[in-house]
C-alpha cells in the first residue's frame, strides 16, 4: 500500500467521526462557541507539528500567502458547517453535502490550472452531484391526520 493511501484512510476516518462530534457540540453549544473550541484544538495540533517537525521558514511571499488562505478558507469552511448543523441540518446530510467540496477544487483546477478530466472522472462528478441532490431532498413533515392514524 502506498503510503499516502493510509493518510488519506487516516484523514477519511478521523473527518468522519468529527461530523458526529461537531454536531454533539451543536445540539448543546452556540456554532461560534462550537468553533471557539475547534479552533483552540487546532492551536494546540500547531504547537505539537512545530516541536516534532522543526519546520525550516526559508519560504516565498506566494507560499505563505496561499498557506494563510487555506487556513482562512478551511476555518471559514468549519464554521459554517457548525452554523449548519446548529440551524436544524441533520449530520447525516450536512456532512454528506459538505464532504463533496472536492468537485469545486477539480472545476478550479480544470479552470485555474489546466488539469484535464477524463470521462470517467466527470461521469463520477455527475454522480456525486446527484447524490447531493438526493441527500439534500428531504420527506414533508408529517401532518396531524397521518401522525395520529
Amino acid at each position: 500500500m502506498h503510503i499516502w493511501l493510509g493518510f488519506a484512510m487516516l484523514a477519511l476516518a478521523f473527518w468522519g467521526v468529527t461530523g458526529v462530534t461537531q454536531k454533539l457540540s451543536t445540539n448543546s453549544i452556540s456554532s461560534e462557541r462550537s468553533f471557539l473550541w475547534f479552533c483552540w484544538a487546532m492551536v494546540a495540533l500547531s504547537a505539537a507539528v512545530l516541536v516534532v517537525a522543526r519546520p525550516h521558514w526559508g519560504l516565498g511571499t506566494v507560499v505563505v500567502l496561499a498557506s494563510i488562505a487555506g487556513g482562512a478558507l478551511n476555518g471559514l469552511g468549519a464554521w459554517t458547517s457548525f452554523r449548519a448543523l446548529e440551524s436544524g441540518g441533520k449530520a447525516s446530510i450536512v456532512i454528506s453535502l459538505i464532504s463533496l467540496y472536492p468537485l469545486l477544487t477539480v472545476g478550479l483546477a480544470v479552470v485555474l490550472l489546466g488539469e484535464r478530466l477524463t470521462w470517467m472522472q466527470m461521469a463520477g462528478a455527475v454522480v456525486a452531484i446527484t447524490a447531493a441532490i438526493l441527500l439534500s431532498i428531504e420527506p414533508p413533515a408529517p401532518t396531524k391526520t397521518q401522525s395520529q392514524a
